[in-house]
């Protein structure tokens, strides 16, 4: 996967975006010391060649009843070729399991899950994720506290 090539302008962009992605296009501009139109432009090519994937409100799971917040280890049946595709698609149709990474180690997969207390997460781990025919086996880690959370990308122009 090629890198898209970044100027310090499209690195101001990016990170006015990160803070903010709200903010209008004509304060944009103003921010960045270009007029409306080529600010526009750059973010609109930002888009277009998928640096900029989405726009999203961040959201805290606690205030909308999802107390709990686990990472859970997955180590998957590989008696199958076709298990991880299998598993990957099973996983996307669970509405509590918001990000899943392949990773290398003990585990295959590590799924972050949320659930609204301990039993609603027992029963999603019991009833849901354990019955997967691709899963061998998990191991859950309970979230204690959160001391940084951030999705701001570190952009800096390389040298």
């Amino acid at each position: 996967m090629a890198t898209f090539k970044l100027d310090k302008t499209d690195i101001q962009i990016l990170a006015k975006l990160q803070a903010n992605s709200k903010v209008t296009n004509l304060k944009l501009s103003k921010d960045v010391g270009l007029s409306p139109a080529p600010t526009l432009e750059r973010v609109k090519k930002l888009e277009k060649v998928g640096v900029i994937k989405s726009y999203h409100a961040q959201v805290d799971p606690a205030k909308v009843g999802m107390a709990v917040q686990t990472f859970v280890m997955v180590k998957l049946d590989w008696s199958k070729k076709t298990n991880l595709q299998s598993f990957i698609k099973k996983i996307q149709a669970i509405p509590e399991i918001l990000e899943c990474y392949r990773i290398t180690g003990d585990a295959d997969c590590m799924l972050r899950v949320v659930a609204k207390d301990i039993p609603a997460y027992e029963t999603l781990m019991v009833e849901t994720l354990a019955k997967l025919d691709e899963v061998s086996g998990t191991s859950s880690h309970i979230v204690l506290s959160t001391n940084k959370d951030t999705k701001v990308m570190p952009i800096t122009l390389g040298k």
